[in-house]
């Protein structure tokens, strides 16, 4: 006869959760809420049920991040438990509605409440720096959105330090590792902005973007964030959340840089709009100059010359010859003060050989260097002091 196995009740459903917990660690359950209710404001059950079959499940309030109406599809992570009133339960770590419908419910239930609570108001928005030296990147390196991210990054504005935290952008585990990568950059990073990530995709691969944690961890951060996540048409309550919203990881990207071509052509322009300057204030100062000393002239031979014109023709000679030396002198002067600012001419400097140089003079970093018939960049390798 087989031994039996005598075991009290509190012994018996220990031995079973142990069983259970070996063999049932991480189960996803998929299927429609029924018999959804709150208790005490703090706990949560409801069933999960297919066509033959049904569920019953227990959560804590806390940990629901999206509302749930009985007939939604969802995805439950967690484990079965034997309760100690022998009852057979399924205990909830994380649920995500499913499927169109579900997900367009949960949406605008949560983005209602939120928009209540003013997480969406202009007010709380922040701008982006306009000089950014490092930027925190949170994505799936491995994503096609990082890639082009970074690609444009470096395309538009090099140099810039970029660190990334990392993350699965899909499934129900990604809140979490974003909200642990958010918070990691505000406790412990110098980064100016924080870029989350996440290239195209459907309402499921998207839905990671509308949980409800993660939706206040973008409001409460206290460096600004900029979202590019999915496409133009996909909008997130993560989107609304951020201090700006990119339609696109390729569109964040452009919105954090400048354009290198651009700000060339701005420098050019700046250039030629100083040459143009120096030429007019030139041409005024000889203008001005030259009336000056028609005026002395004409005033120097009414008072003097013309009275004693008959009566001292060596004297009128002389006196004239002294206007004529002190009008050569005059046009000598102003000849050296055109000299002068025509020197200061960048395009004459550039003209000599020298060069202009723009950027910040460390090694490893790239510069601007603009000549007299180039615009060269450059990448500093060494810096020695002049002896």
């Amino acid at each position: 006869m087989d031994e039996v196995l005598k075991l009290s009740p509190s012994e018996f459903i220990a031995v079973v959760n142990q069983t259970l917990d070996y063999a049932y660690d991480n189960v996803v359950l998929e299927g429609e809420v029924a018999s959804f209710k709150v208790n005490q404001g703090k706990w949560v059950f409801f069933d999960v049920k297919d066509e033959v079959s049904s569920v019953s499940c227990f959560m804590s309030l806390y940990q629901l991040r999206m509302p749930l109406e009985d007939g939604m599809k969802v995805e439950v992570l967690g484990a079965p438990k034997i309760t100690k009133w022998g009852k057979f339960s399924f205990t909830v770590r994380a649920v995500r509605p499913v499927g169109e419908g579900s997900l367009k419910k949960a949406y605008e239930l949560l983005k209602k409440k939120l928009a209540f609570e003013g997480l969406f108001d202009n007010s709380r928005k922040r701008e982006i720096p306009d000089k950014l030296n490092k930027i925190g990147v949170i994505s799936s390196t491995a994503a096609a959105g990082y890639a082009d991210f970074i690609k444009i990054l470096n395309a538009r504005w090099g140099g810039m330090k970029v660190e990334v935290a990392h993350t699965q952008v899909q499934g129900i585990e990604a809140p979490d590792q974003i909200i642990k990568a958010i918070n990691y950059f505000n406790e412990r990073s110098d980064v100016q902005v924080i870029a989350i990530l996440r290239g195209g995709g459907s309402a499921d691969d998207l839905s990671a973007f509308n949980d409800e944690k993660l939706v206040r961890a973008i409001a409460g951060s206290r460096i600004p964030i900029i979202t590019g996540v999915g496409h133009e048409v996909d909008e997130s309550l993560a989107d609304l959340a951020a201090d700006v919203r990119a339609s696109t990881p390729s569109n964040a990207a452009e919105m954090l840089t400048g354009d290198r071509k651009v700000e060339m052509d701005r420098i050019e322009s700046m250039v030629d709009k100083l040459n143009w300057a120096l030429r007019q204030k030139v041409e005024v100062e000889e203008q001005k100059n030259l009336e000056k000393v028609e005026r002395i002239a004409k005033g120097l031979l009414q008072k003097y010359i013309e009275p004693s014109l008959k009566a001292n023709e060596e004297k009128m000679q002389r006196a004239l010859q002294k206007i004529l030396n002190d009008y050569d002198k005059m046009q000598s002067t102003l000849a050296q003060k055109i000299r002068l600012v025509e020197a200061l001419n960048p395009e004459m400097v550039l003209s000599q050989g020298y060069a202009i140089l723009a950027g910040k003079i460390s090694p490893g970093s790239m510069i601007e260097i603009t000549t007299h018939k180039q615009n060269i960049s450059a990448e500093v390798k060494e810096i020695h002091e002049r002896k």
